[in-house]
Parts: C-alpha cells; sequence; structure tokens
C-alpha cells in the first residue's frame, strides 16, 4: 500500500527490526535452534546462517566469534 520505495522501506524496517523483547528473544531462539536439513548444501546452510546473525546485529545482539563458530 505504500506509495514510496521509501515509504515501503521504512514500513519494512519497522516490521521486521524491531528491537522490542518479543522480536530479539524469536532471533535469538532460531540462532540457538538452526540446524542443517539432510541433503541440504553446505553454502546453504552457511548463508542462511550468516543471515541470521545478521538479523541479530540489526537489533544490536553480538555473539562473539567463538561462540558463532561452536552454533555453526
Amino acid at each position: 500500500m505504500e506509495k514510496s520505495s521509501s515509504d515501503l522501506w521504512k514500513r519494512l524496517e519497522t516490521l521486521y527490526t524491531t528491537k522490542s523483547l518479543t522480536n530479539r528473544l524469536v532471533l535469538k531462539q532460531r540462532v540457538f535452534t538452526f540446524r542443517m536439513n539432510e541433503g541440504e548444501l553446505l553454502r546453504d546452510h552457511i548463508s542462511q546462517f550468516i543471515t541470521l546473525l545478521n538479523d541479530l546485529k540489526n537489533v544490536e545482539i553480538q555473539i562473539d566469534d567463538e561462540d558463532q563458530a561452536m552454533l555453526l
């Protein structure tokens, strides 16, 4: 329903990068329960993992390198 790409982008940001407690918990849950599916390409799995980490970074949650390696 947005009329410009700028308005659409702002709307998407408000929907998906909120820093609410609920959103932060959901993102943490996703990364801590993330598992590779049988038959999935390693490249695709790593790409999805990086996307999850970037989503966490966008809401100002940092996971240090050692913890990232253990989770992967």
